[in-house]
């Protein structure tokens, strides 16, 4: 039988810890068996999912690990859903990617019923499932794995389709560049719908032999307390937590800030990723904790493909240099091979690291590629051998948060408010965020709208990251002579006002 080939690994790490979760171990050994049975109840009499796409909504653990390689071992399109995710968001997901399972546990299963029902799609629930009873299907490396949904330049989020040899090539370059090794031990509080915390922490994790501490969420106290103790090797973040454990260390009694920053200190390797780090909260953590933060940049279409060497100086404000089995290029606006440094170019990336497929979407899929290479839409710099990135080719992509969105997307979901008229969200530099979500707002006549407001709207409508964190009222929004919105003028519209 032909298994993918992170189950192939585990097989071989055996009775190594895999996962704890609040103070449970579960071996390598168990997670086999475990998404055997998970695999086999998935199946359901079928000999093969045949790349059917099996949503699945299971908080950070060892359920989660299961369910993702029962997914692949029966043959599936594993699509992992967001836990904050609205029940708007959850079924546009699920129509979208044409899901036909949907798996949680029981704590989920009543929030998801009333969905998959009204959808027609079945609901498996992990506590139900029992023993592997059928034979497994033989998985080969050409079929799709994993649908991770990302938002572009359009309204609405696309999927992304990697392939199980495209993961294999992702996982193997960061396990390389990185050196992970077996006794590796490295916390996971990220959300696991995105690339980072899957493939970056997850999958390099298992590939290896190491051992993962799962948390529901970013929990600083219990963290540090565990980094105290000298629990992990590794620890990897977005800009956010660093900022917000920087002013947790500030915060702290000399004697207690002595202590941690020493075990801080003793962690072999602290990454950065999933938006810009600010300069200064590179340099603020160098000076307080002597730790050097290797920043790295990636997408969900690519997996990562540039980061600082694991040996090597980490520069502050760039993003390093191609990882292995990557190939980066700069190209310019006249569509030509940018060979000098310091001269800005479109990131373009080429190697089995990159995708398959927008799902459903060839039209999309074709135009993101020239001559082979996926087009990023991230401006850049060659500056001394590494890469700066310098902004986007769009201005309706957000950063904020690790996060990155669509800017049409907010836009559609505040139209539906009953005092907004129009609406231009933008993006604005924030040390915190990276980005914040900034949105100029024309009301319609007699109405009244404070930030406070809009938000508390925004709460059971939209996730929390795309929630706008500045809000400004306008007459009317600046447009061109085609009467489309100008992005830059409505970004000068915060500078004003002092954002």
């Amino acid at each position: 039988m032909t298994v993918p080939s992170i189950v192939d690994q585990a097989i071989r790490h055996a009775d190594r810890i895999a996962v704890v979760t609040a103070d449970v171990s579960t071996t390598y050994s168990q997670l086999v068996q475990r998404s055997a049975a998970v695999a086999s109840a998935l199946l359901d009499g079928t000999s093969d999912l045949q790349e059917a796409r099996i949503a699945y909504l299971v908080p950070a653990g060892a359920d989660y690990v299961s369910t993702q390689w029962g997914v692949w071992r029966a043959g599936g399109v594993a699509v992992p859903l967001s836990a904050s995710a609205t029940d708007r968001e959850l079924e546009y997901t699920l129509t979208d990617s044409q899901s036909s399972v949907v798996v949680t546990d029981q704590t989920t299963a009543g929030r998801l019923q009333e969905l998959c029902d009204r959808l027609k799609i079945r609901l498996l629930v992990l506590e139900d499932v029992g023993e592997l009873q059928v034979s497994l299907p033989n998985v080969t490396a050409d079929r799709a794995a994993l649908m991770l949904y990302t938002s572009g330049t359009t309204s609405k989020p696309k999927g992304v389709v990697t392939t199980h040899r495209c993961i294999q090539a992702q996982i193997e370059s960061l396990v390389t560049a990185w050196q992970w090794q077996p006794d590796d031990r490295i916390p996971l509080f990220l959300p696991l719908h995105h690339i980072h915390g899957i493939i970056n922490i997850m999958s390099c994790a298992l590939w290896t032999g190491a051992t993962i501490e799962t948390f529901s969420r970013f929990d600083a106290d219990s963290i540090l307390q565990r980094i105290r103790t000298d629990a992990y090797t590794l620890f990897m973040a977005v800009p956010t937590i660093y900022v917000r454990l920087i002013e947790l260390l500030e915060a702290m009694p000399a004697s207690e800030r002595q202590e941690t920053v020493a075990a801080i200190g003793r962690l072999r390797l602290m990454v950065s990723g999933s938006a810009a780090l600010p300069a200064s909260v590179h340099e603020s953590w160098t000076q307080l904790t002597r730790q050097h933060l290797l920043e790295r940049y990636g997408m969900t279409e690519i997996g990562m493909a540039l980061a600082n060497p694991l040996d090597g100086q980490r520069r502050p404000g760039t993003v390093g240099q191609p990882l292995p089995g990557v190939e980066v290029r700069l190209i310019s606006e006249s569509r030509d091979v940018v060979t000098d440094e310091n001269v800005p170019g479109e990131i373009q990336v080429r190697g089995e690291t990159v995708f398959r497929e927008y799902w459903n979407r060839p039209e999309a899929t074709a135009a993101s590629f020239q001559d082979g290479w996926f087009c990023t839409g991230d401006i850049a710099v060659l500056e001394d051998g590494y890469y700066r990135i310098m902004g986007r080719s769009s201005v309706d992509i957000i950063k904020s948060g690790g996060y990155k969105l669509s800017a049409l997307e907010i836009e559609a979901s505040l139209l539906d408010h009953p005092s907004i008229a129009a609406c231009a969200v933008v993006g604005m530099p924030d040390d915190t965020w990276g980005e914040a979500v900034s949105a100029a707002i024309v009301l319609k006549p007699g109405n009244a709208l404070t930030l406070e407001e809009l938000r508390t709207w925004c709460k059971d409508r939209i996730s929390p990251y795309r929630i706008p964190r500045a809000l400004r009222t306008v007459d009317d929004l600046p447009r061109n002579a085609m009467g489309k919105v100008t992005k830059p003028a409505v970004t000068e519209l915060f500078r004003e006002a002092g954002n």
